[in-house]
């Protein structure tokens, strides 16, 4: 099986590394600039368990050069999707199957969903395009499930977790998901083929939604903002607003937000991926993750006071600090404006 990952970040890094060295399959990516010279000069790099995992990489910067795929890892972030995507067909062939491993909401996610309608999710795919160049057919769904971090370019560092859920994006079982589920589990990874993939991506950001822009406004880890009554009530009410929409969209989530607590806190101070981007000075992926909730609760009339509170402050938080598009120029200013 040929497989390429796009993207050679924390995930991109932790999927290709684990791959590769275990001969599961036959294993390239494409990267640019600093990350793919590390790949060039030290090959696939992944520290786990205190040992440095290295193996050789196929690396390129052009997706023309590795040719047609079995399978394509998309592990970039989610901002720099669609302007990427037209530039990955001709890693995409007729059986192609194309595995988004991204945080949040993906493009495709509205895709099947009658209470959403056919435009795209302008949060996540701005126009569409990415809908575009990549066929909904070939699409599967994934969910990672796995704490991980890039120290420098090309080096990746698994911390916890081995959980990777991978479903149609129709839903339902199929022959090809089971391979591909296969193959994953020979490069060590702990994998459920799922009938509802876009439930488990659903039940993933209702956990998480909260967390990462919480802790990337705060600089706290998880478990001083669980500790938080206050910070804590906040996270409840925007988790149930969340729980609402996904009532309306085929994904209702039975567990409470206290429950979900419990479980969270048990992981102890962690630090969120979008509280790592800001740390770093990257961009940080607020609108997969808290925009397209946003979106969708207004496509299906669910009110969502607290997940508007918290994208607008994290947006503002992100534009201060360069780490969020700016806001679009005003086209004109009246005349008697005192500013």
């Amino acid at each position: 099986m040929k497989v390429c990952i796009v993207g050679a970040g924390a995930i991109g890094g932790f999927l290709g590394t684990r791959l590769a060295a275990s001969g599961a399959a036959e294993v390239s990516v494409l990267a640019r600039g600093s990350t793919l010279a590390a790949l060039r000069t030290h090959g696939w790099r992944l520290l786990q368990n205190g040992a440095l995992l290295t193996t050789p990489a196929h690396a390129s910067d052009s997706a023309t050069e590795l040719g047609v795929q079995d399978v394509v890892f998309i592990a970039v972030k989610g901002p720099a999707l669609p302007s990427l995507a037209p530039a990955l067909k001709p890693l995409i062939g007729p059986d192609t199957l194309v595995v988004p491993a991204m945080n949040g909401v993906p493009w495709w996610f509205s895709g099947t969903i009658p209470a959403l309608g056919d435009a795209p999710l302008e949060s996540v795919d701005p126009g569409g395009h990415t809908a575009q160049a990549i066929p909904l057919p070939q699409v599967i769904g994934c969910v990672i499930h796995a704490s991980t971090a890039t120290s420098e370019p090309g080096l990746t560092t698994h911390r916890i977790g081995q959980g990777l859920i991978v479903g149609e994006a129709a839903g339902g079982a199929s022959e090809r998901v089971r391979r591909l589920g296969e193959v994953l589990a020979r490069a060590g990874f702990e994998v459920t083929c799922s009938p509802r993939v876009r439930y488990d991506i659903w039940y993933k950001l209702w956990g998480n939604m909260t967390a990462n822009p919480v802790s990337a406004l705060t600089g706290a880890t998880m478990d001083r903002i669980l500790d938080d009554d206050l910070v804590r009530k906040f996270c409840t009410d925007a988790m149930r607003e969340a729980a609402a929409i996904g009532e309306k969209i085929g994904c209702g989530v039975n567990q409470t937000p206290d429950d979900r607590h419990v479980i969270t806190r048990k992981l102890g101070a962690f630090k969120t991926s979008m509280l790592q981007d800001a740390e770093a000075g990257r961009m940080i992926e607020l609108d997969s993750i808290v925009g397209a909730a946003r979106e969708i609760g207004q496509r299906v009339g669910v009110p969502t006071p607290t997940i508007d509170a918290l994208f607008g402050l994290t947006r503002l938080f992100g534009r201060v600090h360069g780490l969020y598009p700016p806001a679009a120029a005003p086209t004109s200013r009246s005349s008697g404006d005192p500013t």
